[in-house]
């Protein structure tokens, strides 16, 4: 299958299962694109591609993105299924409060790490070789978060792990300017998911999916190199940047944590 130049119509989300990942493979398939959607579920993937316009031109992929071969595998099938891919979307990610003071926690530690971090990675290499050789538009993207801005207290493995998605994104986005290859990082603030309804504290300015899907899927259209949804948050993450640390320390060091994974 030939793609013409400049359209953006195949599509690859991990994370795809639920929550942003699959508002974003919503709004993509009201768009008519074709979809790769990869999680470990396959009864919620099977179920989200059959409510999608054009059921027969999306593939599904039950893998784990911490299994790059299969993540891999997953990829090259796709470029084969589609004759390359125009956006992918590193969207697949974990959160769960910690503290390093329980030896118990540094396994979560890298588990947030390897899904958060070592999965972007794993999740862009296998595509970057057949978008060098494409023309059009091309997007990689990488889903980071406002927590990743300034670290948060309890909140040590996921603050951290968004903070390097940027970093690595934007090394990244560095690399691929020569191709013309755009990398795009987007920031969501709170939004209303599965993940977040775990929370047990005041989430400011809660965004809905389907609103956070409108707005991050224009960000990409446009390339921006980053983009913190909602905007209100935006204004919040710049102020947290500039904060001394006397006075950030003042207004975080009793912020609600996040409830610790609790050992099987």
């Amino acid at each position: 299958m030939t793609q013409a130049a400049g359209s953006m119509d195949r599509v690859f989300i991990t994370g795809a299962s639920s929550g942003i990942g699959a508002a974003l493979a919503r709004r993509y398939a009201q768009q008519g694109a074709s979809l790769g959607l990869l999680a470990r579920r396959r009864e919620l993937l099977e179920g989200l591609a059959a409510s999608l316009p054009h059921p027969e031109c999306h593939r599904i992929y039950a893998v784990d993105v911490t299994d790059h071969a299969a993540l891999a595998e997953a990829a090259r099938d796709f470029i084969a299924a589609h004759g390359g891919c125009d956006i992918v979307i590193a969207n697949a990610g974990i959160s769960h409060g910690t503290l390093t003071e329980h030896p118990e926690d540094l396994p979560v530690f890298e588990s947030v790490f390897a899904t958060n971090v070592g999965a972007t990675v794993a999740t862009f290499a296998p595509f970057i070789g057949a978008m060098k050789a494409q023309g059009g538009p091309r997007r990689l993207v990488g889903i980071s978060s406002v927590a990743g801005v300034r670290g948060l207290r309890g909140h040590g493995a996921y603050s951290a792990s968004k903070a390097a998605v940027r970093s690595y994104c934007e090394s990244l986005r560095l690399e691929m300017k020569p191709y013309g290859i755009r990398v795009v990082t987007i920031a969501p603030g709170y939004i209303d998911t599965p993940m977040t309804r775990h929370n047990r504290f005041s989430m400011p300015f809660l965004m809905p999916a389907e609103r956070f899907a409108d707005k991050a899927v224009s960000a990409i259209a446009r390339g921006d190199s980053f983009r913190v949804l909602p905007w209100q948050m935006g204004v919040v993450a710049r102020v947290l940047r500039v904060l001394p640390n006397f006075i950030y320390d003042a207004l975080l060091s009793r912020a609600p944590q996040k409830p610790r994974k609790v050992a099987p």
